[in-house]
């Protein structure tokens, strides 16, 4: 398959069925336990917000796109949707905090809202916002927060899209002529390359390769990925790090399995920007994040589709066995600054300055 964009560029019901189709015994398991629908919470910093962000998950790709650039937006009300009462997470300040409404209708406090900053419109609450982002006539800011495959859901309408690189842009709207685009870099990877290059240690592990994990991920088939991931730790004394979204029975049980059979599993639960290691991966964020560091990094599946040789080339990752992934292009300016300067003009304010507070590599 060869594709120089989206699979469902527009219709996300589509993109939904698909991502569905992909872990059916999740899909039964959750039709089984018939769990109540999570309500959001809602925290207001200010008397009338002017700019809302929609969180959806607590992960190191979520927090440096969205709340990185929150924490720039100080001269101005804003409002957090949250998948629960984090305000450890968010920048100091007298936040109010209460459980939204499970019904679509817009919270009075947002009634000034003029705009939505999310990683899209495929999630919980970020759907809701875009609902709500309709309603309030407001505009609708996406910052790319991770690499984009075919199977990665569309963009919401009249979208402002703030991206990687023109390169992901161009791919992400591919079909597109709603779509406002701008280029921004990754606040992950430029965090990442603010930290220096890292030296491997000198002892024999500190040179063993750290396989990352993709078994969650819907993009390929999951006993594909297996087979792939203990074919490379069995070659190259390589040690498995499971990917935090592993934690279903049969990911677990995989990794049981491979401990029996000899293979090691990273258990540590220390960020991937705590490690010296040299990594391999599939396609994960952390090869390109591992590169910024200045760590060897490489791509490695065997018979790769079109595709994903595809996005090997559009980030220019280096396949096992020959040169290592070079670091990402870094930009100028931060890309939370620029990502928090667009959002304050989409709400017909003044842009963010850069200063040298803004400048410091942050996580």
């Amino acid at each position: 398959m060869t594709c120089k964009g989206l699979i469902y560029p527009r219709d996300l019901e589509a993109w939904r069925r698909w991502h569905s189709r992909q872990a059916p015994l999740r899909r039964i398991r959750a039709g089984l336990r018939r769990r109540p629908r999570a309500v959001p919470w809602l925290a207001v910093r200010g008397t009338s917000p002017v700019v809302l962000v929609a969180l959806d998950a607590v992960t190191p790709t979520q927090l440096s796109s969205l709340v990185r650039p929150l924490e720039l937006l100080t001269d101005f009300d804003v409002a957090v949707l949250a998948p629960g009462k984090l305000g450890h997470l968010l920048p100091p300040g007298a936040w109010d905090w209460h459980q939204a409404a499970e019904d679509d209708w817009v919270p009075e406090a947002l009634a000034g809202v003029r705009a939505v900053l999310s990683v899209g419109h495929h999630l919980p609450n970020g759907a809701l916002a875009d609902v709500w982002a309709e309603k309030l006539g407001a505009e609708r800011v996406v910052v790319q927060h991770g690499l984009l495959s075919p199977h990665a859901p569309p963009l919401p309408v009249n979208a402002r899209l703030l991206a990687f690189s023109d390169a992901d842009a161009a791919f992400s709207a591919s079909g597109r002529d709603d779509v406002l685009r701008a280029t921004v870099g990754s606040q992950l990877l430029w965090a990442a390359g603010s930290e220096g290059v890292v030296a491997l240690t000198a002892d024999d592990d500190g040179a063993r390769p750290l396989y990352l994990g993709q078994l969650h991920g819907a993009e390929l088939p999951r006993r594909a990925k297996a087979r792939a991931a203990e074919a490379f730790c069995r070659a190259h004394n390589a040690e498995y790090r499971p990917h935090p979204a592993e934690g279903d029975v049969a990911s677990r049980l995989q990794h049981r399995l491979w401990e029996r059979a000899g293979i090691g599993i990273d258990r540590e639960s220390r960020p991937l920007s705590e490690l010296s290691r040299p990594v391999v991966s599939v396609f994960s964020t952390g090869v390109l994040e591992a590169a910024a560091r200045g760590l060897p990094a490489w791509v490695s599946y065997p018979r790769p589709p079109r595709w994903l040789e595809e996005f090997w080339d559009r980030y220019s990752m280096g396949h096992w066995g020959r040169r290592p992934t070079l670091a990402p292009p870094r930009p100028a300016r931060e890309p939370a600054v620029a990502v928090a300067d667009h959002v304050a003009r989409a709400a017909g304010l003044q842009g963010v300055k850069d200063a040298s507070r803004h400048s410091r590599g942050r996580r």
